[in-house]
């Protein structure tokens, strides 16, 4: 399974983006998905996840109540939203496939992994 992030760019705090994960093949609907997060200097760490149905979700304190994780199994793409952006989200995001349906925030139980998207929040 290969994944493509897009979406990513250059946007002022308060902003808004929404970037997407495309896979490769049909079996990624059966996997849980996630999208973890790198800035500069510092530790991958997880944002956001989803369950293969898409009914179950997850997300780091930092991004709760701004960010929403979405999935269209038929179209083989998980989405997140992110709104209220601040500087401190500024990183390169990854989208990535769980060996499981069930979604978690430990990158360790993530194969997949895509090539990452730059978010640049401007203050």
């Amino acid at each position: 399974v290969q994944l493509q992030a897009s979406g990513g760019g250059l946007v002022q705090a308060g902003g808004s983006l929404r970037l997407s994960c495309a896979a490769s093949k049909r079996t990624f609907s059966n996997n849980a998905v996630g999208w973890f997060r790198q800035a500069p200097g510092k530790e991958r760490e997880f944002v956001a996840a989803i369950n293969w149905r898409g009914d179950s979700t997850g997300y780091a304190d930092s991004v709760k109540g701004r960010f929403t994780i979405s999935r269209d199994n038929a179209k083989n793409t998980v989405s997140l939203q992110m709104n209220s952006l601040k500087p401190e989200d500024t990183a390169v995001y990854y989208c990535a496939g769980n060996l499981f349906s069930s979604w978690s925030d430990d990158s360790r139980m993530y194969r997949y992994w895509g090539q990452g998207t730059l978010v640049t929040v401007s203050s």
